[in-house]
């Protein structure tokens, strides 16, 4: 459906470099990367509002890399919304169908259907700036839709919204999706977003798409030390493979396939279990280990280990380091799966 193919472009400080990927019919593709990637200025790109240096953007097979933005058929929601501030919250939603002259009777009646899906038909009479965050961004998403757009694009959705709000929404997301059916661009920072939504992900990472494919996939399978460690894999580890086993210093790391010469794993925080006690674990990785640091991370804590000389950190919840009585210089036993091991 959509084919953006090596685009790239030198904007302000961001730097596209050779951008290709394509989004199929009724997908949900996430475009995942941290601030300063350059995500959002792909997203204008394929919108229409700044033109790329180099490359093409297809939809259905139609060139549209430099036609204006009304005449793409793609439907863009940037961060802050862009609701009209003077005009109603009908008029808002109606706008796009009024520049395209649709009968009045005809906009009433898409207006109070897309209302009613969005849940925001009492909202109506109203003006943007008596709205909530999440009540601004289902109007724009309403606005966006009713002109049924090929594709719709989102610039951090949820970015303004609060946790409560936005866990909602997420889950509204999923069910406008199913009930309108359309196929979406969700750029966004957030690991969240992305496995809640997400068919597919692009990861992009200084201006570059590192890896692109199936959400679950290129989270379990990251293809770079650069893609995992953005994903959450803490721990990199290098040492000497033979076979099913890894030896780093006095280590001796069970593998979960066979490898041979210098190799890298990786291992996330959340997949080390941390006990006081030698214990039955199916796990075949268990290491007695020194804790050296203790950090408050939101709702849980991490924690700082020394094996051996190698340095691990793992993630345990804050009643679970009270109930285990950890504290710094304390010695632990960390375990985990060959399974959760990651090798590049």
């Amino acid at each position: 459906m959509l084919e953006v193919q090596e685009i790239s472009k030198r904007w302000k400080e961001f730097h596209l470099s050779n951008i290709t990927f394509s989004v199929k019919k009724g997908e949900y593709f996430i475009v995942l990367g941290p601030s300063g990637a350059g995500k959002t200025v792909l997203l204008e790109i394929i919108a229409g509002i700044i033109p790329p240096d180099k490359g093409k953007v297809l939809l259905d097979g139609r060139d549209i890399t430099l036609l204006p933005p009304e005449k793409r058929g793609i439907a863009y929601v940037p961060q802050n919304y862009a609701l009209f501030p003077n005009m109603s919250v009908f008029d808002n939603i109606a706008f796009g169908l009024k520049v395209r002259k649709v009968p009045r009777s005809e906009i009433e009646r898409r207006v109070l259907e897309i209302s009613d899906v969005l849940g925001i038909r009492h909202l109506l009479h109203r003006k943007p700036r008596t709205l909530s965050g999440g009540e601004q961004q289902r109007v724009a998403v309403a606005r966006a839709l009713i002109i049924e757009p090929e594709i719709l694009l989102l610039d951090e959705p949820f970015a303004n919204l609060d946790v409560q709000i936005r866990s909602k929404l997420l889950n509204e997301m999923k069910r406008w999706r199913r009930e309108l059916g359309f196929t979406a661009i969700h750029v966004t920072h957030s690991f969240e977003e992305a496995l809640a939504l997400g068919d597919r992900v692009g990861i992009m990472l200084n201006g570059k798409f590192a890896q692109v494919g199936e959400i679950k996939e290129v989270f379990s399978r990251p293809n770079s030390e650069e893609v995992a460690k953005f994903l959450g894999f803490e721990n990199i580890i290098e040492g000497i493979a033979d076979g099913r086993v890894l030896y780093v210093g006095k280590l001796r790391i069970e593998l979960p396939l066979e490898a041979k010469g210098r190799v890298r794993i990786g291992i996330r925080p959340e997949d080390i279990l941390i006990s006081t006690e030698m214990i039955k674990t199916s796990a075949r990785n268990v290491f007695k280990a020194k804790v050296e640091m203790i950090e408050d991370v939101g709702p849980l804590v991490k924690l700082t280990l020394n094996v051996c000389g190698i340095i691990l950190r793992a993630f345990i919840t804050r009643s679970s380091l009270v109930e285990l009585g950890i504290e710094e210089g304390k010695e632990v036993f960390a375990s985990f799966k060959a399974s959760a091991i990651h090798v590049f």
